[in-house]
């Protein structure tokens, strides 16, 4: 069983959903992102999604852009990353940590390193799961059952646009959890809709059989209240890096924990 579903499974046994916040390695500064992981697990994360560095990032509003084009110009890249999450390991052996990104960093990490050295190394640095932005699950099974031989998941996306038949594939190669993009557009963009979320849910649930985490447009305790009473899990991303931006190193942990702590409360009240 892997930390994912311990993770879950414990959550729901307790009637708790899961906070699972997202920053991008490497950002606001390239020592920082262990250290940040570990603060923000100390004030109730569940899971942690490290967004990995890349240039184009299609999902990804301007926000979490300019953030990783921080990252990318201080050095940070897939082999950075892995290091980032080996070192948080010796902290923390329990917290599942997910690599949300897109395929060509980790196209061009196994082009350096050989083929399934992806899966071989990020197991070993202690990674959980994986989202791939760009990977469409019709193509994923061999990629998946790669990553499921070292004891990790692949996560995909389900958008207000998803069919059926996506929810269908999905379900049928996904493990970990399903990531619900509540609104049309990037991160960070528009307003949160809970009644749509609401609606949506029990449909992506006739086809997946995992729990259902909701992102884009959670920004505070009231909208992460809101979307906790009929999802699995919250996420919440460029909020945190809105809150990041500009702090000195010192505060940086500091900043997302306090921002994390009210989430938390919102969540379990």
């Amino acid at each position: 069983m892997s930390r994912i579903q311990k993770t879950f499974e414990a959550l729901q046994a307790q009637g708790r959903k899961a906070l699972i916040p997202y920053v991008t390695a490497g950002f606001p500064y390239a020592d920082v992102t262990p250290e940040l992981m570990q603060a923000m697990v100390e004030a109730g994360a569940d899971v942690i999604e490290l967004g990995v560095p890349f240039s184009d990032p299609m999902a990804d509003g301007p926000v979490i852009q300019a953030a990783g084009e921080k990252a990318l110009a201080l050095g940070i890249g897939m082999a950075q990353v892995l290091d980032m999450v080996k070192a948080f390991r010796t902290r923390d052996t329990q917290t599942p940590v997910v690599l949300m990104g897109y395929a060509n960093p980790v196209e061009r990490y196994e082009q350096r390193h050989g083929a399934d050295s992806f899966a071989r190394d990020a197991a070993t640095a202690g990674v959980d799961g994986v989202l791939i932005v760009d990977y469409p699950p019709e193509e994923c099974a061999d990629f998946a059952a790669r990553l499921r031989a070292r004891g990790i998941d692949l996560i995909f996306l389900l958008a207000p646009t998803s069919t059926e038949e996506r929810m269908r594939q999905v379900g049928a190669v996904a493990s970990g959890y399903v990531y619900y993009v509540s609104l049309k557009g990037v991160t960070g963009a528009g307003t949160l809709d809970t009644a749509a979320v609401e609606a949506m849910l029990p449909r992506i649930r006739r086809h997946v059989r995992l729990p259902v985490g909701v992102g884009f447009g959670i920004r505070d305790a009231a909208s992460a209240r809101a979307v906790g009473r009929v999802a699995d899990a919250v996420v919440i991303g460029s909020r945190i890096i809105q809150l990041l931006d500009g702090q000195p190193r010192e505060r940086v942990a500091a900043t997302a924990a306090e921002f994390l702590r009210g989430i938390r409360q919102a969540l379990d009240a």
